[in-house]
C-alpha cells in the first residue's frame, strides 16, 4: 500500500496527487478507481517500491526518474482502450521534444528510445468497476537520472540533444499538456488514424531491420509501419504480415547503433 499523499494540485483540467514514495502509481490509480474516483487524475511519485512493466516485469524505480499514472473513467468504448498506449506514446514523444530531447523516438508499441536504447516505457491497464464504469490507467516511467542495468537490452537516461539533464518535473508538466492534447486528437478512438500518423512521425526503426519473437520463434524482417489497428506491419520471407503481440528488437545498424529490445504487445488486457 501507499503512504499518504504529500500534495495535491491541478493542471490542464486534471487533478494531480503527488507521493514521495509509493508501491506503484498504477496500483494507486486502480485503488482510487475502485473507491469511486471520477478520473482525470494523475498519480505521481518520486519513487516506487513495486513498479512494474509489461507482463508483470519489475520496473526499477529509484528517485530522480519520472513515475506517473493517468486514471480515466469511461474514456472510450472498451474495444478502443488498447489504443491509449499509442495516444500516450505520441504525448510522451512530444513532451520529450518540448524539453529538448529531440532524438527520442517511439518503438512499437510502448517504448521511448534514444540512440537505440530504452529510456522510457508505458503500461496501459483496464478494469471493469462494480458500478459498471470502465477504468483505464496509463502508466509512464522515464529514466531521467538513472537507467536500470542487467535487463538484457540497452537502456539510457533521457537527455537533451547536447547531453544535458532533463528534470522529471519539467517533463511531467509538458506530458500533462501533451497527453490532454493527444486525447483530443484521438477523440475516444474516432481519431485513431491521426494518432497513428503522429506515432509514425516519431517512430524508431521505420523501414529498418528488426527481430520479432512469438511463441519462442525468432525471425528477422523489416518494420514497415502500423496497420489501422496499431498492429506491427512486419515484412518477412513470406511478405508483409500484421503482428499484434510479440517481443521486438531493433537490429544494429551499419553505424554501430545498439540494439533496443521490447518485450511487449498491444495492451490487450481486458476488464478484470
Amino acid at each position: 500500500m501507499s503512504a499518504p499523499p504529500e500534495s495535491d494540485s491541478a493542471r490542464a483540467g486534471w487533478r494531480i496527487v503527488r507521493f514521495g514514495a509509493i508501491d506503484s502509481t498504477n496500483d494507486e490509480a486502480r485503488r482510487r478507481a475502485f473507491a469511486g474516483d471520477p478520473g482525470r487524475l494523475w498519480i505521481v511519485a518520486e519513487e516506487q517500491s513495486a513498479g512494474r512493466g509489461r507482463r508483470g516485469r519489475i520496473w526499477a524505480s529509484p528517485r530522480g526518474n519520472l513515475y506517473a499514472s493517468a486514471l480515466m473513467i469511461d474514456p472510450c468504448p472498451q474495444k478502443a482502450a488498447p489504443q491509449l498506449g499509442f495516444v500516450a506514446g505520441v504525448a510522451l514523444a512530444r513532451a520529450a521534444k518540448d524539453v529538448g530531447a529531440a532524438v527520442a523516438r517511439l518503438k512499437w508499441p510502448n517504448d521511448l528510445v534514444c540512440a537505440g536504447a530504452k529510456c522510457a516505457g508505458l503500461l496501459v491497464e483496464g478494469a471493469s468497476l462494480p458500478d459498471m464504469r470502465f477504468a483505464c490507467v496509463v502508466g509512464v516511467g522515464v529514466n531521467c537520472v538513472t537507467a536500470p542495468t542487467g535487463v538484457g537490452y540497452p537502456t539510457a537516461v533521457l537527455t537533451t540533444e547536447s547531453g544535458g539533464a532533463i528534470e522529471a518535473q519539467a517533463l511531467f508538466e509538458r506530458l500533462t499538456e501533451r497527453f490532454d492534447e493527444a486525447l483530443g486528437l484521438w477523440r475516444a478512438g474516432e481519431g485513431f488514424e491521426a494518432v497513428r500518423s503522429a506515432w509514425l512521425a516519431h517512430a524508431a526503426a521505420l523501414g529498418e531491420r528488426v527481430t520479432v519473437e512469438r511463441v519462442g520463434r525468432r525471425r528477422e524482417g523489416t518494420f514497415e509501419g502500423l496497420d489501422g489497428a496499431g498492429r506491427l506491419l512486419f515484412r518477412g520471407e513470406s511478405g508483409i504480415e500484421e503482428i499484434e503481440s510479440a517481443d521486438l528488437w531493433i537490429l544494429p545498424q551499419s553505424d554501430g547503433s545498439p540494439v533496443a529490445a521490447s518485450s511487449a504487445s498491444l495492451a490487450r488486457e481486458g476488464p478484470d
